[in-house]
């Protein structure tokens, strides 16, 4: 009895991804979002950070809210936050940093970044001995870790349409990468959502010339696909007005890849 109970689980187990799957690759987003039996709660203090800080939460419904803290509670707690050059990790420090990490990716049922185990924050630019310069954020793949700069990521959120989003710029790197590293829903839309992305700017020649001389996109989108991805989800967050006035098929490829139908996207 056991033994035909546990293959009969493992069956439906197997049906129910492979229904999963081709669901999301017709319909781009997963079959459902949130489940969870237990809600993690954030400290009084980290609420009232994404209450009073951080405006995409402020535009959420309240049953989104009720979600976006659920996540941003379980972020901290599955994420080491680690700082440096005597800089102390407040309740700030990492209610903003995961409420960053939770918005790219509320589109998803999995959003934790499993490719990301530690966040370095250091109080500005730090020496980086990737390419013996400078940095204000890197992302490690390879030790699972991000670090950014606490200045030039307050300043991303401080001055919020220039399209300049230190955190959402390496997060961004982190669910691009992370999209190689997994095999999950999540990553199979973004990665599907990204290529369909690619494809209709190489078949639309005009628009992608239309893109580089508008300046819209910062040069550095055109270094290689991982700055374009991070530079289009940045304008994408920052400038979603614009972006979709000027580029309106772009945005909605964009919107598709990230499964982001929220607070007025």
């Amino acid at each position: 009895m056991i033994f035909f109970v546990g293959m009969a689980i493992i069956i439906l187990s197997r049906f129910y991804v492979y229904f999963e799957q081709v669901y999301a690759s017709k319909k781009k987003r997963p079959f459902f979002l949130n489940f969870f039996i237990f809600r993690n709660k954030l400290k009084d203090e980290q609420e009232c950070v994404l209450e009073n800080q951080f405006t995409f939460y402020q535009r959420l419904t309240d049953k989104e809210k009720a979600v976006f803290k659920h996540r941003v509670a379980r972020f901290i707690k599955e994420k080491e936050f680690i700082g440096r050059q005597d800089l102390i990790v407040t309740d700030e420090i990492k209610t903003l940093i995961s409420a960053t990490a939770v918005m790219l990716t509320f589109g998803f049922k999995n959003y934790l970044l499993n490719i990301i185990n530690t966040v370095i924050i250091y109080p500005e630019s730090f020496y980086s001995k990737i390419n013996d310069a400078n940095h204000k954020g890197e992302i490690n793949p390879r030790l699972g870790l991000i670090a950014l700069s606490w200045k030039d990521f307050k300043r991303g959120f401080d001055i919020s349409n220039d399209n300049l989003n230190l955190g959402v710029h390496e997060f961004g790197h982190a669910l691009h990468l992370n999209s190689f590293k997994n095999d999950d829903i999540s990553a199979m839309i973004f990665s599907e959502g990204f290529s369909d992305l690619k494809t209709y700017l190489r078949e639309n020649e005009s628009i992608r010339q239309k893109l580089i001389k508008s300046h819209y996109f910062r040069a550095y989108a055109f270094t290689n696909e991982f700055e374009f991805a991070s530079v289009l989800i940045e304008c994408f967050i920052e400038t979603p007005k614009i972006f979709k006035s000027q580029f309106p098929k772009l945005y909605l490829l964009t919107k598709q890849m990230l499964n982001f139908n929220f607070a007025g996207y």
